[in-house]
């Protein structure tokens, strides 16, 4: 197999036909003996292989008893802090942890961010991650780590403006002119105010403004907790205390949740990423669902914390895009011997442990084309079909076809190939 090294990679030049016992294609049902007839970047064709019988100047490769999938989406990471796994205990409050967190960052050097942003991004690449998007906490490490992973990264610069001397607009402007300094034909910088704890409402409104203006997209961390719902619905609790202490502007609490804070901002859209969302007031739900805005899930991250249930249900009936991400490894549980890796994989089997009857092709759904869509990317990336890109993974499978979305749900372990832009990322044996 090849090391999944960006400079390793074997481009594409010809049509290439693959056929696989099983294809998932996400965009219509599962495919038996199927085939996908790729050229340059982009899927040509795809369907049975009796159907895609290979012309002369095509070349064919027969993976044999393997199941073919698109590359799964994920919508939240911070790849810089994978050398973090298993550092910090899991806090009682995520109050808590946040002194936890700068302290550890407080030790590290540049070369340390790099190194972890790196073997978080091959740990992704092994498990079938092939677009992340990734809140970027270092920016000076980009572009040099995007030229290191064939990974497509979607780069969100973290805004803070808390304990800044600098005012939102000077924040907001640093950070665009660091986002037009970038350029990459397969990443891109994007903006990121942190959170409405972290951030001033003024930050807010004219990211707000900037990326409408702009047309891009935005993450932020909202309502993750139950003490930043209580400092923003009833200006108290342990956040509210800490963050005055620390000379925070305390007249944007007491007016709502987090989410209607995020409202008045002008910040709810559909071009809004909203990660977490674990506490909902009242007519929570219905506002993001009528904004179309898109809500990412992190289940081990979400455990991690022991944060109130996830209002699945509640989203999803308001019509919100529910997505899943990895979040970081500085907030996954560490149980016994357990190795512990960025793996959207493991999030998917998470997820279905704690949803037992929700159809397992909704929740390939949030890993693949629902990441898409909340990109930007829809019809593009997270599924194979005509004219999206050649982003695929293969697992092995020899069970019913019936069986396929069932399998990749549960699939655990690393995949046996990769290839992302119609270049093998991990050629197959």
């Amino acid at each position: 197999m090849m090391p999944d090294n960006h400079h390793q990679t074997s481009t594409i030049k010809h049509k290439l036909v693959i056929r696989a016992r099983a294809i998932l294609p996400v965009s219509q049902p599962p495919i038996e003996n199927g085939a996908v007839v790729i050229s340059g970047n982009k899927i040509r064709a795809i369907g049975p292989w009796a159907e895609l019988r290979p012309r002369a100047d095509e070349k064919i490769l027969d993976l044999g008893e393997v199941m073919l999938l698109p590359g799964l989406v994920n919508a939240h990471c911070h790849l810089d802090y994978t050398d973090m796994a298993g550092q910090l205990p899991p806090p009682k409050t995520f109050t808590d942890w946040i002194p936890l967190i700068m302290a550890a960052k407080a030790n590290w050097s540049f070369s340390d961010y790099a190194r972890s942003w790196l073997n978080g991004a091959k740990m992704l690449l092994r498990t079938g991650t092939t677009t992340v998007a990734d809140i970027e906490a270092v920016p000076d490490l980009l572009p040099e780590v995007w030229d290191a992973t064939p990974l497509r990264v979607f780069s969100f610069l973290e805004m803070t403006g808390i304990r800044h001397q600098r005012g939102p607009r000077e924040i907001l402007y640093e950070t665009v002119e660091q986002i037009d300094s970038l350029s990459h034909t397969r990443c891109r910088a994007l903006l990121s105010p942190h959170a409405p704890y972290s951030t001033l409402p003024e930050l807010l409104k004219l990211t707000a403004e900037f990326a409408r203006k702009k047309r891009l997209q935005v993450t932020t961390h909202v309502a993750e907790s139950e003490q930043e719902f209580e400092m923003f619905k009833s200006a108290r609790g342990k956040m509210f205390d800490w963050l005055k202490r620390s000379g925070r502007d305390d007249s944007d609490c007491g007016l709502g949740s987090p989410v209607q804070h995020m409202h008045r901002a002008g910040l709810l859209g559909e071009n809004l990423l909203a990660i977490h969302v674990n506490c909902l007031a009242r007519g929570d739900a219905k506002l993001l669902g009528e904004n179309r805005v898109h809500v990412v899930h992190c289940p081990r991250s979400h455990d991690y914390f022991k944060h109130p249930p996830f209002l699945r249900k509640r989203l999803a009936n308001a019509g919100v895009n529910l997505c899943l991400g990895t979040d970081s490894l500085s907030t996954v549980r560490k149980t016994g011997k357990q190795k512990l890796g960025l793996n959207l994989f493991e999030e998917m089997r998470a997820f279905a442990a704690r949803n037992k009857k929700m159809p397992a092709t909704e929740i390939f759904r949030m890993a693949t084309t629902n990441g898409a869509r909340a990109l930007g990317m829809a019809g593009q990336i997270g599924e194979l079909s005509e004219n999206s890109f050649a982003d695929l993974i293969v697992i092995p499978f020899d069970g019913k076809i019936s069986e396929a979305v069932e399998a990749a749900v549960s699939f655990s372990g690393q995949i046996s190939a990769s290839m992302i832009d119609g270049q093998w990322a991990i050629a197959p044996d």
